[in-house]
């Protein structure tokens, strides 16, 4: 089985759709840069995860306090259990059960730069199932960043097409692949599990 089959991806369009941008991707946040790019609901704004720096530069860009966290995207559910010390096992079969994107707060954060962690240990954190995430999460081998591309307190863009020209010139690379995609997209579901195990929803 070749490389591109083990993700999945049979046909040699789709390797070529977006690998060049998996390679520049790659290269960006290896050095500390940060990237923008489409996720599954929203384009973001992304750098690795556990790279303090790297985020700082996001919350400048955004001009975003750093009291606020920031999303974390994962690829395979079983890395849960790598970045957080209480992967309930109900919150994994709520997430089967969801076909919208949803971005959860875990308690008790592990493996991630401390400026993308809770006062309280927790960390948002959502499984992608869209391909290009996918593939640059699995291939990076580390977790990324995701926040909304937008200057903090302003409405998040709803295609590639809305995101304000500072944010663009301010990142290190930004993702062809999806520019031309004019469907008007939303952000995240966000949810909390109290401690009867029940989802709490933040945003619908």
């Amino acid at each position: 089985m070749g490389y591109f089959e083990s993700f999945g991806i049979f046909t040699e369009t789709y390797r070529l759709e977006f690998e060049d941008d998996i390679v520049h991707c790659l290269e960006t946040l290896r050095t500390g840069g940060i990237i923008l790019y489409p996720t599954d609901s929203i384009w973001g704004i992304g750098c690795d995860a556990t790279n303090p720096a790297a985020i700082e530069k996001i919350f400048r860009l955004k001009q975003r306090p750093a009291s606020r966290s920031m999303i974390v995207l994962l690829a395979d559910p079983r890395d849960i259990n790598r970045y957080t010390s209480r992967p309930e096992p109900y919150i994994s079969e709520y997430l089967e059960k969801t076909a919208r994107p949803t971005t959860v707060i875990y308690e008790g954060a592990l493996g991630l730069a401390e400026n993308l962690i809770g006062e309280d240990g927790s960390v948002a954190i959502r499984i992608v199932r869209e391909n290009f995430c996918r593939h640059l999460i699995k291939r990076f081998r580390k977790p990324i960043v995701s926040t909304s591309a937008n200057i903090s307190g302003q409405d998040a863009p709803q295609n590639f097409a809305g995101i304000l020209p500072e944010i663009k010139a301010g990142v290190n690379y930004i993702v062809k692949y999806r520019q031309n995609d004019n469907t008007v997209a939303r952000p995240s579901a966000l949810i909390r599990f109290n401690s009867q195990g029940e989802p709490v929803v933040l945003r619908s």
